[in-house]
Formats: structure tokens, sequence, C-alpha cells
């Protein structure tokens, strides 16, 4: 894979922490996802020859392109970690996280930590790339503090030989409060030559276009616009190309995507993945006229026929509802 090759503009799916795991990346690339870009897993853990962690970072080939990140902040390690997966998986690329603004994160110097000091960023960037025969990328904010303290951070790490760079719109200290700075964002790619990916604040697929405007970026990455919502990736590209808003999702499809999600989640987590689903059941609940009256119910299940259960039955009380349509997966 080749970032300044591929087809722009890149819509992919963000890193994000117990989300974007191996079964939301199948149903995102499935409606239409372009890159996915894997949870971060810790460069120590994997060190240390963690089973959970490297089994986070496997994943089915039907993700490809698949992007692993890894955060860590002592370069050797980071090293040696990115070496590993790259042996053992050979992901499409791997990405280093430089941007979560997580307390027990940052307090190790690992995520947006480490822009506070770009010379030990571009030694973490140079000690990977000279472990790992795929493309190495870096996820970052605009800063600590001071929204243009990434101005100078990006050419750091496209010297050190970065090859694409994702900027989140906001600083350390923002958190993910306030609001996304979509144009300070385009003032950082305009530092590099490298791809840039947008990011933070794309909710609707109609605001892609937006995004890529003002900032001037070669792509975006799209995180929590996605959540409950994985057509967002086709709806977006559909936008992009016709110009037009994309047709709603009926309750049928949004029911039927979120059990075949269930059912993919339980493959892969057992079970007790039907408990651990219940945190993108809320997502794809969210704004659904009348849910709120079985919400509580739905946050208790515990079996996937249960869970089908409830859905079907509340499919079958909307007037909406076609004649002898079943829930399937």
């Amino acid at each position: 894979m080749d970032w300044k090759t591929m087809k722009k503009p890149i819509i992919a799916l963000s890193p994000m922490a117990d989300m974007s795991d191996l079964p939301f990346c199948l149903i995102a690339k499935e409606l239409g996802a372009e890159v996915m870009f894997r949870e971060m897993v810790s460069s120590e853990a994997l060190v240390r020859g963690n089973e959970k962690t490297f089994e986070m970072a496997r994943f089915d080939e039907r993700e490809r392109p698949i992007i692993q990140q890894i955060f860590g902040g002592d370069p050797k390690t980071m090293g040696e970690a990115a070496r590993l997966v790259d042996e053992k998986y050979h992901p499409d690329g791997i990405d280093i996280n430089m941007g979560c603004p997580v307390y027990k994160i940052v307090s190790n110097f690992n995520g947006a930590g480490l822009m506070k000091d770009p010379k030990l960023a571009s030694e973490i960037v140079r000690e990977m790339k000279k472990n790992i025969t795929v493309p190495l990328s870096a996820k970052i904010r605009l800063g600590w503090s001071d929204p243009t303290e990434a101005i100078d951070f990006v050419k750091y790490l496209e010297d050190a030989g970065a090859e694409l760079i994702t900027v989140h719109g906001r600083t350390k200290t923002q958190g993910y409060s306030g609001v996304s700075d979509w144009e300070m964002i385009g003032r950082v790619k305009e530092q590099v030559s490298i791809p840039v990916l947008a990011n933070g604040d794309i909710h609707k697929p109609e605001q892609v276009s937006e995004a890529l405007k003002v900032t001037g970026c070669d792509g975006v990455l799209i995180a929590r616009g996605c959540l409950g919502n994985p057509w967002f990736f086709g709806q977006a590209r559909e936008v992009l190309e016709t110009g037009k808003a994309p047709a709603p999702i009926s309750l049928q499809e949004r029911f039927d995507v979120c059990m075949k999600h269930a059912r993919l989640h339980v493959e892969h987590y057992g079970e007790r993945g039907v408990v651990t689903f219940r945190k993108h059941l809320s997502w794809y609940l969210k704004g659904i006229p009348g849910v709120k009256e079985m919400r509580t119910k739905i946050m208790q299940v515990t079996s996937l026929s249960e869970l089908e259960e409830l859905l079907r039955g509340f499919l079958l009380d909307q007037k909406t509802l076609p004649t002898g349509s079943v829930l399937v997966g």
C-alpha cells in the first residue's frame, strides 16, 4: 500500500479504543469504509508477549487494507512492537498513537504526551520505520495546549519518515470539548508533502465534503460519526460523487445490520460478547423514535436470541414495517 498513490479522498475508519475491533471493522468495510485503522494496542504488552494484546491485533483478510495502531513512549520498545506485529500479522500499515488525551496514557508520555517532545517522537518514528516492511503513519492533535504546536511538529514526523499523518482538530487540554478546528488542520496540512487526513467533528456524511474543502486534506478519518451508523462511509462517498443527500436507512435495515454485527461480535468474543456488545447497541438505537421504553431491556440482554426477540418485537410494533418482514442477519 502506498498512501501517496491511493485514490483520494480517503474515507477511513478511525482507531477507537474498545470500538474499532475486528467485528466492527468487518461491518464498516462491508458498508463502504475504504481503510480500517484498528484500535490501539500497547507496545509494552506486545514486547512482553501478552496473548490478549496479540489477539487484539489479529485481523480477518476481509478487513484489508488494515492499519494497526500502537501506543508507547520508548523508541526501542515501539520499534520491537512494530516488528512483531508486522512479522506475525503483516497488516497494510502501522500507525502511531500521538493523540490520545486520556490521563493514563499521557501520564506515561504516550499518546498526546509525545507532542511535548518532537525529538522523542521523531526517534520513535525512525526506530519503527527501520523495523517494518509496511508504511508508517501517525495520528496527532493540534498540540498539547497551543493549537499551533502541530505546525512544527508535523515537519519533525515527515523528516523522520512518517508517510501519512492524521490530525485531530483539538489540543490535548481540550480533550473532546469545544469544536474541532478544521481551518487549523488546513494550516498543518500545508507544512508537509505527505498525505494528511482530517479528524474531528465529522458526524454526518454530508460534512465530509465540507471538511475536505476547509482543510485541503487528502481524506478523513471517521470516529464517533460512524458508531451505530456504519453506513456513514458508503453514504459519504455517495454524497461526494452525486452531490445529493443520501437516502435514510430504514429501521429494518438498521436492525438487520445490528444483529449481523452482534453475531460477529459473539463469534469473536464468545457468548460474553453479547454483554460487551451493549456499547454498540446504545449507538444503533440512538435517535430512534419510541425506543426509550425498551432501552432498559435492551441494555440487559445476555444472549443473541434475547436480543433478536426484543428487536423483532419493536419492529412489529412499528406501523411502517412491511407485511411479512422479518429480522435477518
